[in-house]
């Protein structure tokens, strides 16, 4: 894959997280309840995007992501450098 799909009118926002330990987490522990599977992904990005966007603290200190708008999506697709590699499938 080389980007990720609009969100849905109820995803107002497109968070990708810092850690592949907090990824898991949101696949294995609250995707799979909601929806029945999860997928933890891992993808690069140019500083020159992400510098637009301060890093969140959600939660506590290792729950770091960034808060993309669903509009920024088609330039945070367009900013990912390479492809998108799925590294664990939860159910």
């Amino acid at each position: 894959m080389r980007s990720f799909p609009p969100r849905l009118p109820e995803q107002p926002i497109f968070y990708p997280v810092l850690s592949e330990e907090y990824a898991i987490k949101i696949a294995r522990d609250w995707n799979v309840p909601a929806s029945g599977s999860g997928y933890v992904t891992q993808f690069r990005v140019t500083k020159m995007f992400l510098d637009a966007y301060p890093v969140q603290e959600a939660g506590g200190r290792s729950h770091l992501e960034y808060w993309i708008p669903a509009e920024d999506l088609p330039a945070f697709n367009a900013a990912i450098v390479g492809e998108i590699e799925i590294t664990a499938r939860f159910p």
